[in-house]
């Protein structure tokens, strides 16, 4: 796998979307595995926050979600190894000091969105690398749920949701939403996350 056009993008503008990242047939054993834990209620409402702070709120997100961890199955853990090729290669070429990839299936069924925010808290910047790989065949425009960048200045990249597509940007940079969907919406969503920094003493 050549992640030489990611790391081009991300030197050159932050962000970077790629079409076919896998091939159709590892993309399928991603959303057929997505699709049975969720039938088979692993599936739980995502929470905003962190730590004991984190609350379930629908008005903000509405995904459902998994967190992948390794030996849950042949296609997740493919996955895994690709993400951390991909860890390795960002710190050679951009330096960025990244020790894990973490990640978590996430289902939006119809209706569902995510408010505009940021993948970084404040006070952890442990979070430097989003990772969003889509996993809807036959996705239409009419569906919605496109992932929307807001790059400044007005400007906006949108993302359909397309099987195969991953975006990659760096996650203290960006404001993203999730658009409402009018479908079930799939994806592998996940974060390169480097040793965050102490916090200064008084």
């Amino acid at each position: 796998m050549q992640f030489s056009s990611i790391i081009d993008d991300l030197a050159e503008r932050g962000w970077s979307v790629q079409r076919a990242f896998l091939p159709s047939h590892e993309t399928l054993r991603l959303a057929e595995e997505c699709r049975r834990r969720e039938a088979e209620g692993a599936m739980v409402p995502a929470a905003v926050g962190r730590g004991e702070g984190q609350l379930v709120h629908e008005g903000i997100r509405g995904d459902h979600i998994l967190w992948l961890e390794p030996g849950q199955s042949a296609a997740s853990d493919l996955y895994l190894q690709l993400m951390d090729g991909l860890r390795q290669q960002l710190n050679r070429e951009l330096y960025l000091g990244l020790e894990e990839f973490e990640c978590h299936f996430a289902v939006y069924p119809p209706g569902a969105f995510y408010k505009t925010h940021l993948d970084r808290f404040r006070d952890d910047d442990s979070r430097c690398v989003t990772a969003v790989f889509y996993l809807n065949p036959d996705w239409q425009p009419e569906h919605g749920g496109a992932l929307r960048l807001y790059l400044g200045e007005a400007a906006s990249q949108d993302v359909a949701p397309l099987a195969g597509t991953l975006a990659v940007f760096m996650s203290g940079d960006f404001p993203h939403e999730v658009l409402p969907t009018a479908v079930d919406r799939l994806s592998v969503t996940g974060w390169f996350r480097r040793r965050a920094a102490l916090p200064l003493s008084a």
